[in-house]
């Protein structure tokens, strides 16, 4: 891997992110600028299931993108690699390691007010990011609102001004071009092909007059020199307005808004036109990600992982500074290295070879073994580590197993595999119950995944709601006394207890101790008895651990030839169980801290949703940095957190979400105890 800088002169490849709530069309807006671009013949379309993004069959079914596409293109001489992410909130996961590399992101809109929150998700991932991002307000040819009403409806959702960048021409309630504020010039749209110069139209003028003033004057919150001109009522240089634009873009401090219909291709030349003159270059990601100029020389940041038919293992990587070729090898942050076999272009679900990649530009990388999404790549010297993924918290689990006990080998891989392209997918074996978990962020994520499961991997896979981990104390004592005595020729066994089993505090666990004098049992076979009390109380009276008990070992008797640990061991068993249900079993259920956080107009629904499931609120907060939402926590049983999330979006329009954490195990009683019993005893039968 050779270390050079990106070069000021020529072509600069950039990388683009098209980020949006679900349904705002940015597969759509991918297709039209490919198209107008010249890197596709014809646009395609969603609904015809033959675009370059969302190819896969699982999105194509769904007919909504379910995973990042990259794409690549040139316009007016410059690379461009666009992103095609996921909009809905289930596989916003998918996004977390792309944002680490990209120069801009594009977020598309529509002028739904019920879509806010969702496009307020992505605006605070982005603004917490630090990247660069404009909005893209699509499908204006079915817009039933003004564009300033539009403007003033999105604004509560960003931390930063929504800067106009244009205003739409309307004829009969329909937009048929629009006016550039910087350039002062009126386009006529044409069906997918570039606008048309017309003359300002008299009616629009006086809006146009004011719009631009508007715009201009935010500018000029950050320059001194605008300020003064505007003050003084001076028209200011087009240098600068042009200048200003792309300064305060690249810098987060204002957000542009541009418009058209991704369907009919209208404003994608502008919209291309901005991307190539405001996007930052790969130096400025860099000083973004807390670099300094000149270390490391070399360096790729992973953006994702994907698994190909034909190729393998694929690394989606941003070039942030040198060359890497076929065969070069990469040091990771841990020292240890992983050797390049092939460099690839990506379009779609396409992946051809390439020759070697310099700075800025984004290629698949063949079989890094053991690199994950998130991980920065260098030269020898190398030991930084830029942006890792942020681990997303998983609100929605499936017990999985396969189908045929033969595939179960099959599985745990291809499970394995799953995880590495989606990090916000987790695999986790509960020892306790033998489970395996497969946990995501909500039911169409899960779905999805075990979709690839039978369609990429071919394997049928049984799913079942994960087990609840309840436990069983005592609430009486019981004084037992049980022998285990055998004969079978030779040596024969024989081990004699007396145990006192009696309940202990809450939280307090399991105590054994002994009273034995006299030698009635040897010390040597104490551990023995302690042991089976331990063995026997991991599937209680009720058929679950037993917690918060205590035994006394207070009498016995032993054999001078038959005893030994293993009759010991039995006897103090069989002395449990018949002690335990003497002692008032009853059930625990665990119960979880969960603080949920949603739109401020949810939390009364959300309330109610607690309260139906056996919670009990604590009380709710303002949640912080994020105007318009709060947190809500309460105690809920594990059992009613399983499927919460489902709910939950339900109420929300698809934005909540919820983390929790064990706090206490509290008593179970009555039809619910009953239920939970009998369901245990059949699975025992």
């Amino acid at each position: 891997m050779r270390g050079t800088r990106e070069t000021a002169g020529g072509a600069r490849s950039r990388c683009i992110a098209i980020l949006g709530p679900s349904g705002s069309g940015k597969t759509t807006l991918l297709e039209a600028l490919l198209a107008r671009s010249g890197a596709i013949s014809r646009q395609g379309s969603v609904s015809a299931g033959n675009t370059v993004g969302d190819g896969a069959p699982e999105a194509r079914a769904h007919a909504m993108s379910v995973e990042v596409n990259a794409a690549e293109t040139v316009f007016m001489g410059d690379p461009f690699t666009f992103l095609d992410c996921p909009g809905a909130v289930d596989f916003l996961g998918e996004t977390a390691g792309v944002l680490a590399g990209v120069d801009l992101a594009v977020v598309v809109v529509e002028g739904d007010e019920k879509k806010l929150p969702a496009l307020q998700l992505i605006l605070k991932q982005l603004e917490d990011r630090g990247v660069p991002r404009l909005v893209f307000v699509n499908k204006i040819d079915r817009s039933a609102s003004r564009i300033r009403e539009v403007l003033a409806m999105l604004q509560p959702a960003s931390a930063v001004p929504l800067l106009l960048r244009q205003v739409p021409i309307w004829k009969d309630g329909i937009a048929t071009g629009y006016i550039d504020l910087a350039l002062e010039r009126a386009y006529v749209y044409r069906e997918h092909a570039p606008s048309e110069i017309i003359d300002i139209p008299d009616e629009a003028m006086a809006r146009e007059v004011e719009a631009r003033f508007s715009m201009l004057e935010t500018l000029a919150d950050h320059d001194d020199t605008l300020m003064e001109a505007l003050l003084e009522d001076l028209a200011p240089e087009p240098e600068r307005i042009f200048t200003d634009l792309a300064s305060e873009t690249r810098a987060g401090l204002v957000c542009p808004v541009f418009f058209g219909s991704a369907e009919h291709g209208n404003g994608i030349g502008r919209l291309l036109k901005a991307l190539r003159h405001e996007t930052p270059g790969v130096n400025e990601i860099r000083m973004r990600l807390g670099c300094e100029d000149g270390s490391p020389e070399a360096a790729v940041q992973v953006l994702k992982t994907l698994h190909t038919s034909h190729a393998g293992k694929l690394s989606l990587v941003r070039v942030l500074s040198g060359h890497v070729a076929d065969g070069d090898v990469l040091t990771r942050g841990d020292g240890s290295v992983a050797r390049v076999s092939g460099l690839y272009r990506l379009m779609g679900q396409q992946a051809t070879k390439r020759d070697a990649a310099g700075a800025g530009e984004t290629v698949g990388l063949g079989k890094l073994e053991g690199v994950a999404t998130g991980e920065t790549l260098g030269d020898a010297s190398f030991d930084l580590q830029f942006l890792p993924v942020v681990e997303t918290a998983p609100a929605l689990g499936l017990a999985v197993s396969p189908g045929e006990r033969r595939d179960e080998v099959k599985l745990n891989a291809a499970l394995a595999k799953l995880a590495e392209e989606d990090p916000s997918l987790s695999v986790h074996h509960v020892p306790e119950t033998g489970e395996t978990l497969l946990r995501g962020q909500g039911e169409m994520h899960l779905r999805v995944a075990l979709e690839r499961l039978a369609g990429k991997y071919g394997l049928t896979v049984e799913t079942a709601p994960p087990g609840v981990p309840y436990r069983e104390t005592i609430r009486g004592s019981a004084f037992v006394r049980a022998r285990h005595k055998k004969q079978s020729g030779g040596h024969g066994q024989f081990g004699d207890v007396a145990l006192e089993i009696h309940p202990l505090a809450r939280g307090e666990g399991f105590g054994f101790t002994d009273t034995i004098t006299g030698g009635v049992i040897p010390r040597q076979y104490i551990p023995a008895v302690r042991a089976g009390v331990e063995e026997a109380i991991r599937d209680g009276a009720l058929g679950f651990p037993v917690v918060d008990l205590g035994v006394t070992l207070t009498d016995g008797s032993f054999h001078s030839v038959d005893s030994s640990d293993q009759a010991f061991r039995m006897a103090a068993i069989q002395a449990m169980r018949e002690g335990l249900p003497k002692c008032k079993p009853v059930l625990l259920e665990p119960v979880d801290l969960v603080t949920i956080r949603c739109p401020s107009e949810a939390t009364p629904r959300i309330n109610g949703i607690v309260s139906a499931r056996r919670g009990q609120l604590l009380g709710f907060d303002a949640r912080p940095g994020w105007p318009g939402w709060d947190e809500v926590r309460a105690m809920m049983p594990t059992a009613e957190t399983a499927d919460l999330i489902v709910e939950l979006r339900s109420a929300t329009q698809g934005v909540a979400s919820f983390s929790s954490r064990f706090d206490h195990l509290a008593e179970l009683n009555g039809k619910a105890a009953d239920e939970v019993c009998a369901r245990r005893a059949a699975k025992a039968a």
